[in-house]
């Protein structure tokens, strides 16, 4: 079902011509009845978001900046830090705002009262491999309290170091102490927990060049620590690598609890814990999928929601979608975010946008 938003389209069109954006065709994509969804704001090159208290941080990936964004009056986003490589991941603290930079975790203390005149970022960790391929990290803290950090393959497949590469680690920021949580991670560029059960769960991005359709992009759950997920060596659960599999075999390691599209390039993910969204949404996977650079005809683009049952995924389905318009891509959702009225945050690296969505008929 299409939702139209002429009304939307006029203000964000005077709002566009006064910043020098491109007007964004809102009223192309498709949600589900009832809701809505509006700009937020205009952040170049927008990649992972974090919440504060009065500000809404965002990283990037090819701006090598990090923005923070009022959320009281005008969202005019504003630099914060500036010059730092791939800066995509962005998680607050107490108060601290900390950023991944590929090899290294920086800190900007007590960044709300100084977004005017923002302090230099400390070095917390440059414990992190520097190799730029797949070394974008999305970052968050856990229940623990430890900053969980993913590392990607240097490659798209091959048996790299597995003490160094291909896992998720979780850094204690006061000691610099790091320790592994999940082996066998091809690329996960989001995670989160899981409500009900504390448990970490993740998304990760399949491998290239075994054809249009395989491997799938993963949905996974870490039910304890040091698991090893099947990379290099099995894809999906079920299929064993052409190249590296050898004498190994899949039930070797965790199946996911999801498999998702084929090259979709699913990014951010995150529960959905408010109470704005129907019943039906209640604690669902929200998931920004990327979308596919090499497929044949072009898949992803969309956000989709994976609805549960306990731990056990029950459905895989399209949220919002029309970013892509006949093999021509006008958008690329990045990472979602449940704000604390119950709202959905999607943000656009492609179309330097924020989206907000909101639920407004009947229950």
């Amino acid at each position: 079902m299409r939702i139209g938003v002429a009304g939307l389209m006029a203000s964000v069109a005077v709002a566009h011509a006064a910043t020098g954006f491109t007007p964004l065709p809102l009223s192309s994509l498709a949600l589900p009845p009832g809701f809505r969804i509006e700009l937020f704001a205009r952040v170049p090159n927008a990649r992972q978001m974090a919440l504060g208290k009065t500000m809404l941080f965002v990283g990037s990936m090819r701006a090598g900046k990090v923005y923070a964004i009022p959320l009281q009056g005008p969202r005019n986003p504003r630099v914060i830090a500036d010059n730092l490589e791939m800066p995509v991941g962005v998680a607050f603290r107490d108060g601290d705002l900390y950023v991944s930079a590929v090899s290294r975790i920086l800190r900007l203390r007590n960044i709300e009262a100084r977004v005017n005149r923002p302090p230099k970022p400390e070095v917390v960790s440059e414990a992190y491999p520097a190799e730029p391929h797949h070394g974008w990290k999305f970052i968050a803290f856990g229940p623990d309290g430890k900053l969980y950090v993913p590392v990607g393959a240097p490659c798209n497949i091959c048996e790299p170091d597995p003490d160094r590469f291909a896992s998720i680690t979780r850094l204690d920021v006061s000691s610099g102490k790091i320790e592994g949580v999940a082996r066998g991670v091809r690329n996960s560029v989001g995670f989160d927990w899981q409500p009900q059960s504390g448990e970490l769960w993740f998304t990760d991005n399949g491998r290239d060049w075994l054809g249009d359709d395989a491997p799938p992009d993963e949905l996974n759950r870490v039910s304890q620590p040091g698991q090893h997920f099947g990379y290099p060596y099995c894809h999906g659960g079920t299929i064993a690598d052409p190249e590296l599999a050898r004498s190994r075999r899949c039930a070797e390691f965790v199946p996911p609890v999801r498999n998702l599209g084929a090259h979709v390039a699913s990014l951010g993910m995150r529960f959905y814990t408010g109470k704005a969204f129907p019943s039906r949404y209640q604690n669902a996977v929200f998931i920004a999928e990327h979308g596919s650079w090499n497929r044949s005809r072009k898949s992803g683009y969309r956000v989709s929601v994976v609805r549960l049952q306990g731990s056990r995924a029950v459905s895989y389905e399209p949220f919002i979608s029309g970013w892509l318009d006949n093999e021509s891509a006008w958008g690329r959702p990045a990472d979602v975010l449940v704000m604390p009225d119950g709202s959905l945050l999607v943000s656009d690296d492609h179309a330097g946008a924020i989206y907000r969505i909101v639920y407004r008929g009947n229950r």
